[in-house]
C-alpha cells in the first residue's frame, strides 16, 4: 500500500461512507429562524411550498444531473453533492451550474461564456461576479456600511476563478499534507511521491483514502482537505455566485448578506459565502438544510442517504 505500516485500513470508500456519514451530514439544529427580509430582485418562487417529509430524496432527484461523471465512485460523487452543491439551487436570477465538478478548463471557459457577469473594484481588487449576485453584494454593502463596517474581498480569487486557480489552491493544501504525514511516518515518501505525480482529479480519491485513515490535508491537519480546499473544478467560485470575505466575523454583516441572498454554504469555511438569490424562510423549499457549527449557520444541500446509490 506505501502507507507505513498500522496507518491504513482495508476499507473500502464505500465503507467509509457508511462510517463517516455522521460527519458528512451533520446533525441539523433547529435554531430561531430571523424574520424574512425584503424581497429580492428578480427573486423566483421556490419550487416546493414546503419541505417535504423527505427533503433527502427530493434533493438528490432534483439535482441528480449535476452529479459527475458515472466513472467515480457513488460515495464521492455524493460527497461532492452534499459538500459543495447548495450553489445549484441559487435563484434570484442567477444561473446554476451544470454540474458541481467541472472537467477541465474549457468546460469552465464555455459555461463562463454563457453567463452574464460584471466585474466591480472594491478596496483595490476587481471582483468578476454573475450580475445579480453583484448588484445584491453592493445592495448588502451599502447597508453594511452605514453601520460603519464593509464588505471587502481577502484576494484577488475572492470571487470568480478558473479551473487553474482550483488546481492551484489544492495543490497548496495537497503537496504541505503529504509531506506533513511523511514527517509524522504515517506515510511513506514513496506514496506521497506517487499521489503527487497523479493529475488532479485523480488525487481526489486518493486524498480522500487517506484521511479516511486520520491523515487529514486541510488545516491544521486536523479537518477534511474538503473544508479548505475544493477539488479542482468543484469551486463554487467557478461559478461566479461566491465571495471571500474580510469582515465575516460580524454577525451584523452576516446577517446584512442574508438578507440579500447571500449565505454561507461551506461548513468550516468561514470567509465563503454564496449568492442563492433567496430570502431565508424559502431556503428549505429548495431543498437545502441549516447546519449550525459555534455561531455560524451554513446552509447545505439536505441529502439523507438514499437507497440504491446515486446512479
Amino acid at each position: 500500500m506505501g502507507v507505513a505500516e498500522g496507518a491504513m485500513s482495508h476499507r473500502s470508500l464505500t465503507g467509509v461512507l457508511a462510517l463517516c456519514v455522521a460527519s458528512w451530514f451533520p446533525a441539523y439544529f433547529a435554531g430561531q429562524q430571523a424574520a424574512p427580509g425584503p424581497a429580492l430582485k428578480n427573486s423566483k418562487p421556490p419550487e416546493l411550498s414546503a419541505p417535504s417529509p423527505n427533503p433527502g430524496e427530493d434533493s438528490l432527484r432534483r439535482f441528480r444531473h449535476a452529479l459527475p461523471a458515472e466513472g467515480m465512485a457513488d460515495d464521492l460523487r455524493m460527497r461532492l453533492l452534499a459538500d459543495h452543491g447548495a450553489i445549484l439551487a441559487a435563484r434570484g436570477g442567477a444561473t446554476p451550474p451544470p454540474t458541481i465538478l467541472f472537467a477541465d478548463e474549457d468546460a469552465v471557459k464555455n459555461w463562463h461564456a454563457t453567463v452574464k457577469s460584471e466585474r466591480v473594484e472594491i478596496a483595490g481588487i476587481t471582483l468578476e461576479l454573475q450580475t445579480p449576485a453583484l448588484e445584491a453584494l453592493m445592495d448588502a454593502r451599502t447597508e453594511v456600511r452605514k453601520l460603519h463596517l464593509d464588505i471587502t474581498p481577502r484576494a484577488s480569487d475572492a470571487a470568480r476563478r478558473t479551473y487553474a486557480d482550483t488546481v492551484t489552491l489544492w495543490r497548496g493544501r495537497v503537496h504541505p499534507g503529504l509531506r506533513h504525514w511523511v514527517n509524522q511516518g504515517r506515510l511513506t515518501r514513496k506514496e506521497a511521491r506517487r499521489i503527487r505525480a497523479l493529475p488532479p482529479a485523480a488525487q481526489v480519491p486518493e486524498i480522500l483514502r487517506l484521511e479516511a485513515a486520520g491523515l487529514f490535508l486541510g488545516r491544521k491537519f486536523s479537518r477534511s482537505i474538503l473544508y479548505s480546499a475544493a477539488p479542482p473544478g468543484a469551486s463554487q467560485h467557478i461559478a461566479m455566485l461566491a465571495l471571500d470575505i474580510n469582515e465575516h466575523g460580524h454577525r451584523s454583516v452576516r446577517t446584512i448578506l442574508a438578507r440579500h441572498g447571500w449565505f454561507q454554504t461551506v461548513q468550516f469555511d468561514l470567509p465563503h459565502f454564496a449568492y442563492l438569490g433567496s430570502r431565508e424562510d424559502e431556503l428549505p423549499a429548495l431543498g437545502l438544510k441549516k447546519i449550525m457549527t459555534g455561531d455560524r449557520d451554513f446552509r447545505v444541500l439536505d441529502l439523507a442517504p438514499a437507497s440504491g446509490g446515486a446512479k
